[in-house]
């Protein structure tokens, strides 16, 4: 069992790092729906630069692990590209 102050720690860091992965997330699954729909529109363009820099913010700030924002990103721009060259 965590003592009583490690608890209190877990409990902020929890708060602080909530914000940075929901919205990691969140622009996440707004790309993916976006590279779904239309590959070749400036939304999509945009909707996966805004994925790519909220990982990369978390990542910088502590809240995912560097290689895991990493591999994310990775997923994500293949992905993309994937759907661009399909059509």
């Amino acid at each position: 069992m965590p003592s009583k102050q490690s608890q209190r720690v877990s409990e902020r860091r929890r708060e602080r790092n909530k914000p940075p992965r929901t919205r990691a997330r969140s622009r996440v699954t707004t790309a993916r729906a976006a590279i779904e729909e239309a590959p070749e529109a400036p939304e999509t363009a945009e909707a996966v630069r805004e994925a790519v820099k909220a990982l990369a913010m978390a990542a910088s700030k502590g809240v995912i692990h560097r290689n895991n924002a990493s591999r994310r990103i990775s997923r994500l721009m293949k992905a993309a590209n994937k759907a661009a060259a399909g059509t």
